[in-house]
């Protein structure tokens, strides 16, 4: 491992932790669990949340930057 991998790591990892703490700092903002296709079942003080489009949305997101982001 050479110099410039280290610094291209550095950045990279930088870089993530930036859109992390973005994403956090708006997170209140998004409607991700809010989405239509997300349920919710129960009355009183039991409620079930299964947030499936939301995990889908953001599977496809992952996968789509692994993709992009992968050395083939």
């Amino acid at each position: 491992m050479n110099w410039f991998e280290v610094g291209r790591f550095l950045v990279i990892a930088g870089t993530v932790i930036l859109v992390l703490g973005f994403l956090f700092m708006v997170a209140d903002k998004l409607p991700l669990g809010r989405l239509p296709g997300d349920f919710e079942f129960g009355s009183g003080k039991f409620k079930f949340h299964f947030p499936l489009a939301t995990s889908i949305l953001i599977s496809v997101v992952i996968t789509l930057l692994f993709n992009f982001f992968s050395k083939r």
